[in-house]
């Protein structure tokens, strides 16, 4: 069984997939199941994974390292930045040389999730 929102990976090939509705089947991917991916967290002051977010003039702020940003280079990069606010999902894809952050316009840092992907130490959340 699936889970609404949850982010699944191909252990294989790195498809990634989200889950918009509950079903009763596995996703799979080049033949096997593919695999829920678990959220880390940590502190944002000291774990340059954990997004941060910042009320700023139109909206939010999502960054990637509070006191230090993440690197974003070829071997090593957020992918996606993505908030679930009042059952809406916003996500803003990022490449190598992009900036660790992302502007959300008309939110506010209330009752929301923010989630981020690593290319190389997965997903994370705060």
């Amino acid at each position: 069984m699936t889970k609404t929102l949850g982010i699944y990976k191909c252990g294989v090939c790195g498809n990634m997939a989200e889950v918009l509705e509950n079903g009763a089947g596995d996703l799979i991917c080049c033949g096997q199941p593919m695999q829920l991916m678990e959220a880390r967290t940590g502190d944002p002051a000291t774990e340059k994974h954990v997004p941060f977010a910042e009320a700023v003039e139109g909206g939010l702020l999502v960054r990637i390292g509070q006191n230090d940003a993440h690197p974003m280079d070829k071997k090593h990069f957020i992918q996606w930045i993505e908030v679930v606010a009042d059952g809406r999902s916003q996500r803003q894809m990022l490449r190598p040389g992009d900036e660790p952050e992302a502007f959300f316009a008309g939110l506010t840092d209330n009752n929301l999730s923010i989630s981020e992907f690593c290319n190389l130490h997965g997903l994370w959340a705060r």
